[in-house]
C-alpha cells in the first residue's frame, strides 16, 4: 500500500470555511474524505503526495483543530508507526500545546498500539500543522491511502 503525510493551515470568514481552506493548503479541499481507523498493513510505503483528481473517493486518516480566538496556537498531528507486520495511525490535535507537548503525545500513543499488539517498531513518522489564529482559523493534517483495498 501507499500512503502520503499532508498538512494544511488556514483562516477563512466561517469555521466551515477556514476548514475549507485548510484542506486545499494541504491539496486535499478537492476530494471526498473518507475518513478510515487507523491500521497499516505490512510494507506500506510513504509517497510524495501525488496530485489527486476532483471528487475522487479518499481514504484519509484526519487531524484538525479549529479556533476563533486570535492568539491561539493550533495544532493538528498524525504520526504512524510501522512494524514487520502492520502499522499504525495516530492522530492528535490541540489548542496552545507546545510542539514537544504534541510529539511527546504522538509518539506515546504510535508506541502504545504496536506494543500491545506485541510488534516493534521499524519505522516512526509524524508530521505536525500549526497555526497561530488571526481570526478564524483551522489547521489539518492527514495520512492518505493511495492503493484500493482488495480482499
Amino acid at each position: 500500500m501507499k500512503v502520503s503525510l499532508t498538512k494544511g493551515a488556514s483562516e477563512g470568514p466561517t469555521k466551515l470555511n477556514a476548514f475549507d481552506n485548510a484542506l486545499l493548503d494541504a491539496d486535499i479541499g478537492n476530494v471526498n474524505l473518507i475518513p478510515v481507523s487507523s491500521m497499516l498493513p505490512p510494507n506500506t510505503q510513504v509517497i510524495p503526495m501525488p496530485k489527486l483528481k476532483p471528487g475522487e473517493m479518499t481514504n484519509c486518516v484526519l487531524s484538525h483543530q479549529y479556533s476563533d480566538n486570535p492568539g491561539d496556537e493550533i495544532s493538528a498531528v498524525i504520526a504512524f508507526a510501522q512494524a514487520e507486520e502492520m502499522g499504525c495511525v495516530i492522530e492528535t490535535s490541540g489548542i496552545n500545546r507546545t510542539l514537544k507537548q504534541l510529539k511527546e503525545e504522538a509518539k506515546f500513543m504510535a508506541e502504545y498500539m504496536i506494543e500491545k499488539r506485541g510488534l516493534e517498531i521499524i519505522d516512526y513518522r509524524e508530521v505536525i500543522q500549526t497555526h497561530k489564529v488571526i481570526d478564524k482559523a483551522s489547521v489539518v493534517a492527514a495520512l492518505i491511502y493511495h492503493d484500493p483495498i482488495r480482499h
